[in-house]
């Protein structure tokens, strides 16, 4: 997982609310064993709209997304974070997310910042011109017109995001408390250690 510190440029300025994850990605997508080439399919059904704002060329190569209340809502596909970060977007910014969904973001580092449906009307508006800046160390979601937005995140999920490190990369982490745990334990607890019959 890429360490997250800071996502900066522009925000698609999409907004719609209750979102679900088969909105996100459709459902036959989901064949796939791999997350690659998923982004192709985001959002296909809006893709369809004439006029919307994933096919327009402003917002092409985007890593924030701007979205409505409760955004990742229904199925628990984590394909849905998967076609979000291979599209390019690696921070969506909404006032409220589906528990699952945000669970699944965080657990494949794509940011997810909760902030008042009024900052989200002021962020809309921004995205339309001009590129925005989120800042995970710092906390705050800033403007080029000195708009200056603090979010809250769970204090877990910040030092994952910000080192990189997913479930895998934690337990890495922990790798000589393990071995010297492992290495007491066999000597300590010899029955517990497996042997191989002859």
């Amino acid at each position: 997982m890429e360490p997250i510190r800071q996502v900066e440029g522009r925000a698609i300025p999409f907004g719609r609310k209750n979102v679900d994850t088969d909105v996100i990605i459709t459902a036959h997508w989901l064949k796939t064993i791999s997350r690659e080439g998923l982004g192709a399919g985001a959002f296909e059904a809006v893709r369809k709209e004439p006029g919307n704002v994933f096919d327009d060329p402003t917002f092409a190569g985007a890593p924030i997304l701007i979205a409505g209340d409760n955004f990742g809502c229904g199925s628990s596909r984590e394909h849905a974070a998967w076609a979000m970060l291979d599209m390019g977007v690696t921070c969506v910014i909404a006032p409220s997310f589906s528990d699952i969904f945000a669970s699944n973001a965080f657990k494949n580092g794509l940011l997810t910042v909760a902030l008042p449906q009024e900052v989200i009307d002021r962020l809309m508006e921004v995205a339309q011109t001009d590129p925005i800046h989120v800042d995970l160390e710092s906390q705050t979601v800033t403007t080029p017109f000195q708009d200056r937005f603090e979010f809250p995140i769970d204090p877990f999920r910040k030092h994952c995001l910000l080192d990189g490190l997913d479930e895998v990369g934690l337990t890495l982490a922990r790798g000589d408390a393990i071995s010297a745990y492992e290495a007491k334990a066999a000597s300590s607890l010899p029955f517990l250690a497996r042997t191989v019959a002859a």
